[in-house]
């Protein structure tokens, strides 16, 4: 079984930064240098599945990332769009793609499921609203999540101690090394118990971060995520808390600010949402049980 491995489960590739040459201007003066800037490229996720007399590849998404760690990009968006539910549904993991001069660039990860398993890619029909001032918009988008089974997290047995809040942003940061180099990533980060970051992802786009992440823990057959907490490094919005859900993490983190239809699906599902998390403040917009004060 062709499966990614947990090797440099924590940095992205080499691929993941370029260099561009820049004038700075600083204090009136101006200065040639050259300048670190984070890669995004499209990648593309097939789906083979069906009997094995009658195999069908399906093109189920293109999504700009940042490369590196692809493979759990693929199956942590499978996982966190309801299409796949058990590790062993998984036959093989590919990563390949050329470019037009014929350049090998990795940019098309095909999941094989095994011939078995029922896959419904008509799944992926969601809803989607182009202006937040739609007045349904909220209203569809919680219905959409019951259309889909979810349901409130019952499991109340994690806590994270208050006083670990406040350092966990700073955590994440030191981990985030593409970011440290190009300042044009987001994070994100898996929390346990203790208050300790236990595994990160960086990509441009927040939620392929945790698509990366869900995926590494899916294919390590380590979810549901009951047991821990996730921090993002921006601002948290409705889609993120969609796949926190699925994935049942039941604390998310956010050193930005949270959008008013994550809050109402952390109200209606259960979930203890952080806003604003620094390491003198925060704000605790539903379900506060979970944040003890030792």
């Amino acid at each position: 079984m062709n499966l990614p491995s947990r090797h440099n489960r924590d940095e992205l590739n080499s691929t993941a930064e370029r260099e561009f040459e820049v004038v700075e201007w600083s204090h009136g003066k101006s200065v040639i240098r050259n300048d670190s800037v984070v890669v995004e490229e499209p990648m593309e996720i097939r789906v083979l599945f069906g009997p094995a007399s009658q195999r069908t590849m399906r093109n189920v998404s293109i999504t700009m990332r940042t490369p590196g760690h692809d493979e759990e990009l693929a199956i942590g968006f499978l996982v966190t769009e309801g299409l796949l539910t058990d590790r062993e549904q998984i036959e093989q993991v590919e990563t390949r793609g050329v470019d037009e001069t014929g350049r090998e660039t990795g940019n098309i990860v095909r999941v094989s499921l095994r011939p078995e398993v029922k896959f419904d890619p008509t799944r992926l029909q969601r809803h989607f609203f182009s202006t937040s001032s739609c007045g349904v918009c909220g209203k569809a988008s919680l219905e959409a999540l019951a259309v889909q089974g979810l349901k409130a997290l019952e499991n109340d047995s994690y806590c994270l101690p208050s006083r670990s809040i406040g350092m966990i942003p700073a955590a994440l940061r030191r981990r985030q090394a593409t970011f440290a180099k190009t300042g044009g990533l987001h994070g994100t980060g898996l929390i346990d118990s203790n208050g300790q970051v236990v595994c990160t992802r960086e990509d441009v786009g927040r939620h392929n971060a945790v698509d990366k992440l869900v995926g590494r823990y899916f294919l390590d057959r380590k979810t549901p995520l009951s047991k821990y907490a996730m921090i993002v490094s921006g601002r948290v919005s409705f889609e993120i808390m969609q796949k926190a859900l699925v994935a049942s993490i039941p604390v998310i983190i956010a050193v930005g600010a949270p959008s008013s239809l994550a809050i109402e699906t952390a109200q209606s599902y259960n979930m203890t949402l952080i806003g604003f998390a620094s390491d003198t403040r925060f704000n605790i917009y539903s379900s506060p049980h979970r944040i003890t004060k030792s």
